[in-house]
């Protein structure tokens, strides 16, 4: 006999509003499951309160710092006297602010590109030097040079400018932080500095560049370090999202596929355009940058920046050297390590030539993954103990070796 059919239970009939809530709860579920996911956006990047000082370097690793200084240990007392006898921590020195900043590409026109970027480091160098020997000068040096250009600059003009205000923006949070928050003999006009970093920088560089990535990458981390000091929650998310996009498409895992991973908006939708983009190298091994074929020195701006932002990041309670920006960034510092210390490379790699100089750019992610994490980077390793104490590339990178490292803070 056939079974007989069973008439509907209208009253079991789940309503329109009950099957809404259940996709809206599902579709919740799956996006927080893909956010999850390594090397995924987030939204909600920036910490409920930020941590202060709390741009690349905390007060803890101040405190280390100041402490092994103190007792004259290496590598930072070696380190240190470097900081102290270079340009930058001159009490002598003059601020040379303008009101509009030109620089077009390489610098070329340089109106103020070369002052501001030099100022900047100055501030942070004396920011360091005050937090050290707690002499006030270097205090009010740091202050004079702050007031100085936040009483004067309106604007970044000229083809360069994204990436100089990204430079120079990434070296005045640092400094202000140590100062706003670790002097206690005032600072009258920090609230003009933090205006500043809001209308003149932050607008410059907030919605990124589709340059080669070292560009997005300084950017970001300027962007990202200016959130911190005015506490801005949504420009901080804004900048980190960007990033973590950048940092996938700047740095190449052989479990990103066939082809490196892109930047939406740069519409690279073939592989011809990949290849062009990195610099005509059609062979993707692990580790390589998406500017290792054009150079070393503009591959270690882009590394540089990314382990700044993963260390303002751990600082402000986000890991992100365990996440694949971690793993971007080890594979990235060995592979560049690697041919940096002489290796040749394989008629697969840039033709079989490479451009060498890095930079004094792996204290930073080399104290991270390895002394803290306990990843093995030999090649890494043996670059950055060659090279101490790390000085400054001139542009936005100064001291790594004494702030960074075996910093375990």
């Amino acid at each position: 006999m056939a079974d007989t059919p069973t008439p509907p239970v209208r009253h079991r009939r789940r309503s329109r509003t009950t099957l809404l809530a259940t996709l809206t709860t599902t579709v919740t579920a799956l996006v927080a499951a893909l956010l999850a996911w390594p090397g995924a956006e987030r939204a909600d990047a920036a910490p409920s309160t930020f941590a202060h000082p709390g741009v690349a370097v905390s007060r803890g690793q101040l405190d280390f710092t100041r402490e092994k200084v103190n007792a004259g240990a290496q590598p930072w007392k070696g380190a240190y006297d470097q900081m102290m006898g270079s340009k930058y921590a001159s009490l002598s020195r003059t601020p040379k602010p303008r009101a509009v900043v030109e620089c077009g590409s390489y610098s070329d026109p340089n109106y103020g590109c070369t002052d501001e970027r030099e100022d900047a480091t100055a501030a942070y160098t004396t920011a360091l030097a005050w937090y050290i020997t707690r002499d006030e000068r270097y205090a009010k040096k740091s202050i004079e040079l702050m007031d100085a250009w936040s009483a004067t600059i309106k604007d970044h003009t000229n083809s360069n400018a994204p990436l100089q205000t990204g430079w120079a923006g990434s070296s005045w949070p640092r400094a202000a932080e140590i100062i706003k928050h670790t002097y206690t003999g005032g600072w009258g006009n920090s609230g003009r500095f933090a205006t500043m970093l809001r209308t003149v920088y932050l607008p410059e560089i907030i919605n990124g560049s589709n340059s080669n990535g070292n560009w997005e990458l300084s950017m970001m981390e300027a962007a990202i370090g200016i959130s911190v000091f005015i506490e801005d929650k949504g420009s901080y998310d804004k900048a980190m999202a960007k990033f973590r996009t950048r940092t996938a498409a700047y740095v190449y895992l052989a479990s990103d596929g066939d082809l490196p991973k892109t930047v939406p908006s740069q519409n690279l939708d073939t592989r011809a355009k990949i290849v062009k983009y990195w610099q005509g190298q059609g062979t993707f091994t692990t580790g390589l940058t998406q500017e290792t074929c054009r150079d070393f020195t503009h591959t270690g701006y882009g590394l540089s920046a990314i382990s700044h932002v993963a260390e303002t990041s751990r600082i402000q309670g986000d890991d992100l050297y365990q996440t694949d920006v971690g793993e971007r960034l080890r594979q990235g510092l060995g592979f560049q390590a690697k041919y940096e210390l002489g290796e040749a490379p394989p008629s697969s790699l840039c033709g079989g030539s490479v451009h060498r100089g890095l930079g004094p750019v792996t204290e930073v992610g080399y104290n991270a993954l390895h002394n803290r994490l306990g990843h093995a980077m030999s090649n890494t390793q043996k670059l950055t103990e060659q090279n101490r104490p790390a000085g400054s590339n001139n542009l936005f990178v100064a001291w790594e070796t004494l702030t960074h490292a075996d910093n375990p803070n």
